[in-house]
């Protein structure tokens, strides 16, 4: 997992192939007025811009989460976000069998521990990264870029 600001992002570019064009869609659109909705950024790069209110803690755990054929850039656009995380190694109760279809394999374990980001910061959340995002109150803005490993 990496924890940033959108200020640093050029110091990722290396770490996937991808990475570079992730981070140029989010510095190159107007993130804070950007449409609801998904969109195709480049082959393996997908974006979810999603304007939701915040949940409880125990609502996003239910749904405790990481994928095995995509990394999560995590952007914080507006508001106040809690993120729970702990190391896919240390999970040991499956909530349920992994969705191929969907890349998603949840979790009944806790986190080892949570952070929170705000306007413009960013988490990325690698295959070995299971986490519990949106906890909090009010409405937080935030963009996902799915990036096919």
């Amino acid at each position: 997992m990496i924890i940033d600001t959108i200020n640093n992002a050029h110091k990722y570019f290396s770490v996937h192939p991808l990475f570079e064009r992730a981070f140029q869609y989010i510095t190159t659109n107007d993130i804070k007025n950007i449409e609801v909705g998904k969109a195709d950024i480049a082959e393996g790069l997908k974006a979810i811009i999603s304007d939701n209110e915040g949940k409880t803690a125990e609502t996003s755990l239910s749904k405790f989460e990481c994928h095995n054929k995509n990394i999560d850039i995590q952007l914080c656009i507006r508001g106040n976000e809690t993120i729970g995380w702990k190391p896919r190694e240390k999970c040991v109760t499956p909530n349920g069998d992994f969705n191929e279809e969907k890349d998603v394999q949840f979790f009944h374990d806790q986190p080892d521990m949570f952070f929170k980001l705000t306007d413009g910061q960013f988490a990325i959340f690698f295959p070995e990264d299971v986490h519990a995002p949106m906890i909090g109150e009010g409405l937080i803005k935030k963009l996902v870029v799915k990036v096919r490993m």
